[in-house]
């Protein structure tokens, strides 16, 4: 059963950093790409970056210079370490594959950025 389970999450002011986890299981976290996304109050889910099973990198536009997506095989962990947070990065983080996700998500995490 593939469970994905996000935490790291918070309330933080403009311009805090937080990290991200995602602990996976279920399948073989090493042979897939992942990804992490958020969905914001009234918008689509959107994929804010990616890493390979080579740890290649990808990264939409408004996470380029301030996310940084890591992964530890070993832990069957995903990380996103976001800096320079701004108000348009509140949303619900959740983490999945890359390429055809799984239908059942995580419960994911609130992340708001607000003074």
């Amino acid at each position: 059963q593939v469970q994905l389970v996000e935490s790291g999450g918070g309330l933080v002011q403009p311009g805090g950093s937080l990290r991200l986890s995602c602990a996976a299981s279920g399948f073989t976290f090493s042979s897939y790409h992942m990804g992490w996304y958020r969905q914001a109050p009234g918008k689509e889910r959107e994929l804010v970056a990616s890493i390979s099973e080579g740890t290649t990198t990808y990264y939409a536009d408004s996470a380029k210079g301030r996310f940084t997506i890591s992964r530890d095989n070993a832990k069957k962990t995903v990380y996103l370490q976001m800096n320079s947070l701004k108000p348009d990065d509140t949303a619900v983080y959740y983490c999945n594959k890359r390429y055809s996700p799984y239908n059942s998500w995580g419960q994911g995490t609130q992340v708001t950025v607000s003074s």
